[in-house]
């Protein structure tokens, strides 16, 4: 099953690209850009990602993200986030960004799309890796800040596909940034939006109507409402799931207890990502395989992830016909 699922076409959804920040490359970025950490070595790093909930993990994800200062650097940390898709064999990604994580400490807003988007492009010419880009409000911020933020992205338009809302859940609801949705959506953004996760499932309508969202990141706790599960089950509303940083953050106990299986097998629009893998243990392929580890599940339904994902992706019609005849046809030679 782990050689099935190596090779099998993926494509993620779910991707903090600051979140893909590993400790060898954030010290080589302190030492470049003369940035204090206050870790001792990689290894220290690591052993501080221990997280009680998301909170605790973000606090120490925006001291990392200060040593990315330069176009080069977010250039750096996007090239090493596309080699391993090519090693877990993403096809295709769609990348979340959190310009206010830099531009509040100065860091102007085009040096970050700029290094990004540079390694995107050049992933598409080497590693024939396709990609998309989806810019995130940090929702601990106020309204006033995603509207400076929307404000700033506009001259990047051909480069942002959608955008997005990350960061604290508890405590800051879907309808603080209703009005900047609006003007997202009005102004040719797709958006998205992370709902569900810590916070309850009243997040996922709100953020599907508030917002006029056309993904839900995370949305795990749908199933605290059963009209809502059937809902999204009706209207193929995907759900962008990230297995490991579920576990990690403490959304669940345990990966046996994990309701991804559950919902795929409900009928709903799941797919497997990774989220923050630097930080919570492991990439495309990790993530599908803690999962098949944990549950009973057939190469089948493991590739449905794969065409649930290729359903929810914003790429154009033809491309997704071409990927998910890979899939299938990778599903039968594999089965056959």
């Amino acid at each position: 099953m782990k050689e099935f699922i190596k090779g099998l076409p993926k494509v993620e959804l779910h991707l903090h690209i600051e979140g893909t920040l590993e400790p060898e490359l954030m010290f080589e970025l302190a030492q470049r850009n003369k940035v204090a950490i206050p870790f001792s070595s990689p290894q220290a790093v690591r052993d501080a990602y221990q997280f009680h909930n998301l909170q605790s993990f973000l606090d120490i994800y925006y001291q990392g993200a200060n040593v990315l200062i330069t176009e080069q650097d977010f250039f750096d940390l996007t090239w090493a986030y596309l080699l391993r898709c090519r090693e877990d064999n993403v096809v295709h990604t769609e990348i979340f960004f959190d310009p206010q994580t830099h531009t509040e400490r100065g860091i102007a807003f085009e040096t970050v799309i700029n290094g990004i988007t540079r390694a995107l492009e050049q992933a598409q010419t080497e590693l024939d890796i396709s990609s998309q880009l989806i810019m995130c409000f940090l929702r601990h911020l106020d309204e006033a800040s995603a509207f400076e933020t929307l404000a700033q992205a506009m001259p990047y338009k051909d480069k942002i596909i959608a955008v997005g809302l990350d960061s604290s859940e508890l405590g800051h609801p879907p309808e603080k940034f209703a009005r900047v949705f609006q003007a997202a959506r009005e102004a040719g953004f797709l958006t998205v939006a992370h709902a569900g996760e810590e916070g309850p499932a009243q997040n996922i309508l709100d953020a599907i109507y508030l917002l006029g969202i056309s993904r839900i990141d995370h949305g795990v706790r749908c199933v605290e409402n059963p009209d809502l599960v059937k809902q999204l089950a009706e209207s193929r509303m995907p759900l962008t799931v990230c297995p490991l940083s579920n576990i990690k953050l403490k959304v669940f106990d345990k990966m046996e207890q994990h309701n991804i299986v559950d919902l795929l097998e409900t009928g709903l629009c799941v797919t497997i990502n990774s989220d923050d893998p630097a930080y919570f243990g492991g990439y495309m392929t990790d993530n599908f395989v803690a999962v098949v580890e944990a549950h009973p599940i057939s190469p089948k339904q493991i590739a449905q992830f794969s065409l649930n994902a290729i359903e929810a992706s914003f790429i154009e019609s033809p491309q997704k016909v071409t990927l998910s005849q890979e899939v299938n046809n990778y599903l039968a030679n594999f089965t056959a």
